[in-house]
């Protein structure tokens, strides 16, 4: 069977260019191209191609399903100290979970929230 060799999310926002400063800013992410309407952004094997959608629902009104994405990474506490000097939004403390992660998670500023941890054990 095919091999899945990275990850790629596509996100509608209402305002790509204050979408990607975040990623970029707050996040760490590089933006790697710039089509008409969209800002892909990158970091280490994760890409995040941000299409704008002014028109579109906010993510706000879709309750649980505007998690997109859990990143795993190598420190989670320390990328957790990184980002609250970045006034970063939280929406948890960093704690181990019974299915093995140290994680956190946070909201971007477009209303979508994402998962970030590191396996343990």
């Amino acid at each position: 069977m095919p091999k899945i060799l990275q990850n790629h999310y596509v996100l509608a926002v209402h305002n790509v260019r204050e979408s990607a400063k975040f990623y970029v800013d707050a996040l760490g992410f590089g933006i790697t191209a710039e089509p008409p309407g969209w800002i892909f952004v990158a970091k280490d094997n994760c890409m995040i191609m941000l299409g704008e959608c002014p028109d579109d629902a906010h993510p706000s009104t879709l309750g649980c399903h505007n998690y997109f994405a859990y990143l795993v990474i190598d420190d989670v506490d320390a990328y957790r100290g990184d980002l609250e000097s970045k006034g970063v939004d939280f929406l948890s403390a960093v704690s181990d979970k019974p299915w093995g992660m140290r994680e956190f998670g946070i909201k971007t500023p477009d209303g979508h929230r994402i998962m970030i941890g590191k396996r343990i054990g």
